[in-house]
């Protein structure tokens, strides 16, 4: 049944814990609930103690009845069983409610860690691992995690209860008491090596769970794509393959699981025979009372109960487990983005300068000087195919085993404050990569990075990108106004302070087309605005941060001539005195631009301005001929007399 787990391989972050590990682990939450603990666990012992006392009652009313058949005998035995079973619920009530606040606090610490270790991660984590299996670890193994700690509870109130029987029926009888704890070893022992079984089984559902949400998530993100191509049946299709590996799992998982409680019963069926057996012989000795007899067969059923019951117990409690393993290997997840101090710049001036970087997006990168050929016939006319291709570059590389290629390889640029910066090449020459790095999204291999001369490695990252404004080629709007998408990096500005960056963009004329204006509601991922419009709301937000360094990542791309006029020009104004870093395009973009960096393959290989790299006719020439030309107004004018 090995091709059930296809696909089901552990996470690279994902790790081993032992039980004892993940214990105290687990311990460490419920710490700071050690009063509400307390107070549950004397309920759970008043409950045991009065459930213990039930049995107990009955089997001495028994014997009583044999000698004195009373009206108030019987009525007086009813009182007492009445009380003491109000009385344990009571105290189970009160159990549970100390109990579920404590749980509930634990869980709510353990998805608050979850999360904040999710928003921690950077960049290449997301590139490596399906958003979709993060989000079941933080929502659903921590649910689970919850049930199991019930069940536990739950479990240590039966134990409770067998240990206090036993000690009651040790002084009405030893030999048969002895019958009794006989088979407990065999079934213990036969529980708890099914849990072996039961971590391996559960762990592969769990798994298969958050398979199942990131195929669901995928799809549904990708719905527009997909009916835009009419894959509707070829999603509907890969999605029932998925389905029905989720239900063999499953089913593997009910199988294992059905097999183990008719062992368990069929020696507690042994045992319960022996007792009536042995039990009935006394009896009719004499040795024994009926009420003694009926109280040993009774306290067999509440014996066998918690015992039978430590297999499912054990089922349970390895989920538990293996969804807290789940989530503390996110939590415990190595970053690849290490600052190695928290230095603060009080002022950014923009002097950024590489310095023999080497930069792979793989954990291993091949040695020596040779930079290897990316395949270029990859998202060609995506703009943002140059850090797409190299991302899935480098992961096939890192899941393969094989060394990742070089992206940049001794690398040096200076960006001189205040500097406008286009960067110009063929899909995977390393712009968008160049680009991340300025950002910190990414940990490079090799050395160094410097802003205003002090290591980006050393740096506080918040406080770091702060002065940092990036517009991409998509921009990712929250659900909400426009008002508050802009105010988004800045929540303490005010209406007025928006409204004023906002008209910096095209006077404000793109604000009069939205229905209610700022107060407009973007939709979810902004799809309720045009690409153009989440263009322009994406830059008034950058704008309202007053960065020191822009990162203009295809910005215009995507949008149509109209909207690139209004983006440029609130560029003008705000690119004034920045440093500015601009991935194009446009000739537009490209023409305003200080410097020109022409790269391939990671290398500089020419640089200056639009006017003399023309002249050179080298590849930016090549490049303007074949990308850029057909935008120039000369060109459009010329079309336009040969049309006429």
């Amino acid at each position: 049944m090995g091709f059930l787990m296809d696909g089901l391989d552990s996470e690279a972050y994902d790790r081993t814990y032992s039980d004892g590990q993940l214990v105290r682990r687990i311990a460490g939450y419920f710490r700071p609930q050690g009063r509400r603990m307390l107070l549950a666990a004397g309920a759970i012992f008043a409950t045991a103690v009065l459930d213990t006392a039930i049995p107990i009652v009955i089997a001495r009313s028994l014997d009583q009845l044999r000698v004195d058949t009373a009206t108030t005998t019987i009525v007086l035995a009813a009182v007492v069983l009445a009380l003491l079973a109000c009385t344990s619920w009571v105290f189970n009530l009160v159990r549970q409610q100390f109990s579920a606040r404590a749980i509930g606090d634990v869980v709510l610490k353990m998805r608050e860690d979850a999360f904040d270790a999710v928003v921690r991660r950077d960049l290449s984590f997301y590139d490596q691992f399906a958003t979709g299996k993060i989000v079941s670890r933080v929502n659903s193994d921590t649910q689970a995690f919850s049930q199991v700690i019930t069940l536990t509870l739950d479990l240590m109130s039966k134990l409770l209860l067998v240990v206090f029987l036993i000690i009651y029926l040790f002084t009405v009888s030893v030999k048969l008491t002895l019958i009794l704890l006989m088979l407990s070893p065999v079934i213990v022992g036969v529980a708890l090596a099914f849990r072996v079984i039961a971590r391996r089984t559960l762990t592969a559902a769990r798994r298969m769970n958050a398979v199942v949400s990131s195929h669901i998530q995928e799809t549904v993100s990708g719905i527009g794509v997909a009916k835009t191509f009419r894959q509707e049946p070829t999603i509907y299709a890969e999605f029932l393959d998925v389905n029905k590996q989720s239900r063999q799992v499953n089913l593997r998982t009910r199988y294992v699981f059905s097999t183990i409680f008719p062992i368990l019963n069929t020696l507690a069926g042994v045992g319960t025979a022996a007792l009536v057996y042995f039990g009935g012989l006394d009896v009719r000795s004499g040795v024994l009372t009926a009420g003694s007899w009926f109280l040993f067969i009774q306290g067999l059923q509440l014996f066998w109960f918690p015992l039978t019951s430590i297999a499912s117990f054990w089922s349970q409690f390895q989920l538990g487990l293996a969804a807290g393993e789940r989530v503390f290997a996110l939590i415990d997840a190595e970053p690849r983005v290490v600052q190695h101090d928290n230095q603060i710049l009080p002022e950014v001036q923009g002097d950024i300068r590489f310095k023999n970087l080497d930069f792979s997006y793989g954990e291993r990168p091949e040695t020596g000087d040779r930079r290897p050929e990316l395949d270029r016939s990859e998202n060609q006319e995506s703009g943002t195919g140059d850090n797409v291709q190299m991302v899935s570059a480098g992961l096939r590389s890192s899941v393969s085993g094989q060394a990742a290629p070089w992206v940049l390889r001794n690398f040096d640029l200076h960006i001189r404050p205040g500097e406008t910066l286009a960067l110009v090449g063929h899909t995977g020459s390393g712009k968008s990569s160049i680009a991340k790095l300025v950002a910190r999204f990414y940990e490079f291999q090799g050395g160094a990075l410097l802003i205003d001369g002090v290591d980006i490695r050393s740096l506080d990252l918040s406080d770091y990108r702060s002065h940092l404004g990036i517009v991409t080629q998509s921009p990712f709007l929250f659900d909400g106004t426009v008002l508050e998408n802009i105010r988004y990096g800045r929540p303490e500005a005010s209406d007025a302070e928006v409204l004023r960056v906002a008209r910096m963009i095209g006077n404000g004329d793109w604000i009069e087309s939205l229905p209610n204006g700022l107060a407009s509601e973007v939709g979810e991922r902004g799809s309720s605005l045009s690409m153009g419009q989440r263009q322009l709301v994406a830059l008034a937000r950058v704008l309202l941060q007053n960065p020191s360094i822009f990162i203009l990542d295809e910005a215009t791309a995507s949008i149509d001539p109209l909207t690139e006029a209004m983006i440029q020009e609130g560029l003008d104004v705000a690119l004034r005195g920045r440093t500015a870093i601009v991935i194009a395009h446009r000739l537009s973009t490209v023409r305003h631009a200080d410097r020109i960096i022409v790269l391939r393959q990671g290398e500089i290989i020419e640089e200056g301005n639009h006017e003399t790299l023309l002249a050179r006719g080298g590849h930016y020439a090549d490049l303007y001929n074949t990308y850029f030309r057909h935008q120039s107004l000369e060109y459009i004018e010329a079309s336009q007399r040969l049309a006429a």
